[in-house]
């Protein structure tokens, strides 16, 4: 299994390499670099095989329209694994590991956009069971969410709105 840690200053190169390798394009790269300099908090974990980054993991804050001040609500993405390691854990690793990150920073509850065979497996549910849109328009049951503090969905509703540099890097 690999070490996962938080992401550092000094890892910025190797993890813009690695969502290059891992997206074949260079946006999701482009994406952690704005996400880095305009979010806060901003969380994100590496994981490393041999001194080497083979897999990296973002949360960053997404906000609720109409707003919700009292929910502390964030967003997984993106999450890359280098395409030789992939299929090894490697993935699953860092979203246990990023669940317990937001859970030990009091997030009430995290929002993904993603496979909807995949994240199932570690607590997300159609966001729609929750009265939750995302922003961008997808099948409901690929816009997921997971509730870290139970309860902390009821009650609340609307249009997840992820940060601004998510609308601005193509």
């Amino acid at each position: 299994m690999p070490t996962l840690r938080p992401e550092t200053p000094a890892d910025a190169p190797a993890v813009r390499q690695l969502l290059i390798e891992a997206f074949e394009q260079p946006a999701e790269a482009d994406l952690v670099e704005a996400l880095r300099a305009t979010t806060s908090p901003y969380l994100a974990l590496v994981a490393e095989v041999d001194q080497q980054i083979v897999g990296h993991l973002v949360f960053t804050p997404v906000r609720l329209e109409p707003t919700a001040p009292h929910l502390h609500l964030v967003g997984l993405a993106p999450m890359a694994v280098l395409p030789s390691y992939q299929r090894r854990g490697i993935g699953a690793a860092l979203i246990e590991a990023g669940l317990a990150a937001c859970r030990a920073q009091q997030v009430d509850a995290v929002v993904v956009l993603g496979h909807p065979d995949y994240y199932p497996r570690f607590g997300f549910v159609p966001s729609v069971r929750f009265g939750l849109r995302s922003t961008y328009d997808v099948p409901p049951e690929v816009f997921m969410a997971q509730e870290l503090v139970p309860g902390a969905l009821a009650n609340v509703s609307g249009v997840v709105q992820y940060a601004q540099a998510f609308r601005e890097v193509s």
